[in-house]
């Protein structure tokens, strides 16, 4: 995540990385949300993903698919709260995907579920994504990759969320069908 952060930053981007760890969930229940509303950690979610355009998501991968923390997150982002428009966190905003695995695959099994799901949210998932294979040898003391083409293409995932984000923010509808 730092790697493509980084990428982010270089090509201008205002970045704030998070940690889902940081932000403890009950598991996402509708009878939960109707009897005690939407909890706080979800709020201050919300307001990142509402402050922001872009994001590059890393996941692991747990038995070929995205992780429950992930998807519980997503699920609760996705609540629209009290006069906000429905699924007003991620509906068109952009996403790169990045996964790591000690499997040979790197994640890319759970990315195509993360796809899927951003997708049928309304999150504009850029085609590039990245899977590190055998995580636990891909990394060096320092949190880079060992590979420097790897390195290199991590890093600009951040980049053409930027970028993209950049284009789709300049672009005016004056003249659309």
């Amino acid at each position: 995540m730092q790697i493509a952060a980084n990428g982010a930053r270089e090509a201008g981007a205002e970045v704030t990385v998070i940690d889902l760890k940081d932000y403890p969930l009950p598991l996402f229940d509708q009878g939960l949300e109707a009897a005690d509303g939407i909890p706080e950690n979800v709020m201050k979610l919300k307001k990142l993903f509402l402050d922001h355009h872009g994001s590059v998501i890393a996941s692991a991968e747990y038995n070929s698919s995205i992780t429950a923390v992930l998807k519980n997150n997503l699920d609760w982002i996705s609540r629209p709260a009290l006069g906000e428009s429905l699924l007003a966190a991620l509906q068109d905003k952009v996403a790169s995907l990045v996964s790591a695995s000690p499997g040979a695959l790197g994640g890319l099994r759970g990315s195509i579920h993360l796809r899927s799901i951003l997708g049928n949210i309304g999150v504009i998932v850029l085609p590039d994504q990245i899977a590190v294979p055998k995580a636990h040898e891909a990394f060096d003391g320092g949190g880079s990759l060992k590979d420097a083409k790897q390195q290199a293409n991590v890093q600009n995932l951040g980049k053409k969320v930027t970028e993209t984000v950049r284009k789709l923010s300049a672009y005016s509808c004056d003249h659309c069908l």
